[in-house]
C-alpha cells in the first residue's frame, strides 16, 4: 500500500498497529500497538552491547560487568525504557549524550531507567527505579 495522508483526524474503535513486512518472506511484525494502552517492541539484550533505538523497551541480562552503549536518539521525545530482568553482575549503560551524568548501573533485577531523548541535552532520566547515575 502507497502512504496516505490524512488531513482530518483518523479514527478506529479498535486501535491501531504499527507493523513491518520483510520484503524477501512477507512475513509481518508488529513493532507498536495504539489502543487502550501504548505497547512497543521489546529488545532483549544478554551481556554487553548497543540498547537500540527501534524498540521502546531493552530488558537486560547481565553476565557479568557488562558495558552497555546508548546512541543519541532519533527525535525529541523519543523514549527508551531499560529494565534488568536477569542479575548476572552490573550493567553499566553509557548514552552518547546524557543530560544529567554519564551512566546508569543496574545491579539488581527489577531496576530500570526511562529516558527521554531531548535534541538540545541528551537523554534525560524522568524515571529511575533503584538503578545508579553517575
Amino acid at each position: 500500500m502507497a502512504n496516505t495522508t490524512f488531513s482530518g483526524p483518523v479514527r478506529s474503535e479498535n486501535g491501531f498497529e504499527q507493523i513491518t513486512k520483510n520484503t524477501s518472506t512477507g512475513a509481518i511484525t508488529t513493532d507498536a500497538v495504539y489502543n487502550a494502552t501504548i505497547r512497543g517492541g521489546v529488545q532483549t539484550l544478554t551481556g554487553a552491547g548497543a540498547v537500540d533505538l527501534t524498540n521502546l523497551v531493552t530488558e537486560l541480562t547481565t553476565t557479568g560487568a557488562d558495558a552497555l552503549t546508548l546512541a543519541d536518539g532519533t527525535t525529541s521525545g523519543q523514549v527508551k525504557i531499560v529494565n534488568m530482568i536477569v542479575d548476572g553482575g552490573n550493567g553499566s549503560l553509557t548514552p552518547t549524550t546524557f543530560a544529567i551524568g554519564t551512566n546508569i548501573t543496574f545491579d539488581a533485577v527489577a531496576e530500570s531507567a526511562t529516558l527521554v531523548w531531548n535534541s538540545t541535552i541528551g537523554w534525560v532520566a524522568t524515571s529511575v527505579q533503584g538503578a545508579t547515575i553517575a
